[in-house]
């Protein structure tokens, strides 16, 4: 199957700064936009997430890269719900990107339901569509084809709230039958993988503590809870090890576990539930 032609961003587009500015420090992820009712790439890698919605091929031939990877790197299958697990991740981590760096970047909120976004797992790309936004009313790209304007910093966040719940909602309906999961814990996962994208960014840009503070305004979980998420973004800081600097530690704890322990139970991610202050402390003062 061919590949369509890659295309410029669109005229004017609303996030093609934000979307160039991500690339900058973030180079394992390019964003190609397409013009509205352009075709997204389809072949030699590209899977639609429309199609991972879908549930059927597409998703089982998604998936079974996960299982070999497993299978190569640590020499041992995974259980058929970890393998889904790991592929919802790696699918949703960057997808969450697409919604949350435009809007932390220039307050711009891109609506991208599943047939307007592709995914290029192995080259680390994604293509999209932007048919409509949401923006402040003192933002230029007000008069911009597909802007809609919101009242206030409330408004703007609860559209990125909305247009990711419209995204995940599908894809979590393909997902989820491959997961041995509830729907709260699949929306915990949701939760996560919004938060921890835009902070890992945010530290990237050198704007942890903005990235952290407007998460903390964006999920701030039981709260004052936002259906359907589940959890909160739930930052804390942990006093510095002794003999460093002394400076505080940002972490906070996920709302769901990944289930990597399941592969290596002495090695669980760092904000897992599962991982101790004291062990927290020590590794990010070791990758400090």
């Amino acid at each position: 199957m061919t590949v369509p032609a890659l295309l410029s961003s669109p005229p004017a587009s609303p996030v093609a700064a934000s979307y160039a500015r991500l690339a900058e420090v973030f180079s394992y992820l390019r964003i190609e936009e397409h013009a509205p009712g352009a075709l997204l790439p389809r072949g030699e890698g590209w899977v639609g997430a429309e199609a991972l919605a879908a549930g059927g091929a597409e998703l089982d031939a998604f998936l079974a890269w996960d299982d070999e990877q497993v299978l190569r790197d640590y020499g041992t299958r995974a259980r058929p719900d970890v393998v889904a697990s790991f592929g919802l991740h790696r699918y949703a981590w960057p997808a969450c990107l697409l919604v949350t760096v435009p809007w932390f970047l220039h307050r711009r909120v891109p609506r991208l339901p599943v047939r307007n976004v592709a995914f290029q797992r192995t080259l680390g790309r994604m293509a999209v569509r932007i048919e409509e936004f949401a923006c402040l009313p003192d933002d230029p790209a007000a008069a911009l084809p597909g802007a809609r304007v919101v009242a206030d910093e409330e408004a703007l966040r609860a559209e990125v709230r909305s247009s990711l719940a419209e995204h995940f909602e599908a894809v979590l309906d393909g997902f989820g039958s491959r997961m041995r999961r509830g729907r709260r814990a699949l929306w915990g996962m949701a939760t996560d993988e919004i938060v921890e994208g835009l902070w890992y960014v945010g530290t990237l840009l050198g704007e942890e503590r903005r990235a952290t503070e407007e998460l903390d305004l964006l999920m701030p979980g039981t709260a004052k809870p936002y259906k359907p998420y589940a959890g909160a973004a739930g930052f804390r800081e942990l006093p510095g090890a002794e003999g460093s600097d002394g400076a505080p530690l940002t972490t906070r704890d996920r709302a769901t576990c990944c289930f990597f322990y399941t592969l290596r139970p002495e090695d669980t991610c760092v904000t897992c539930p599962r991982t101790c202050d004291a062990d927290r402390v020590r590794r990010l003062t070791a990758a400090a």
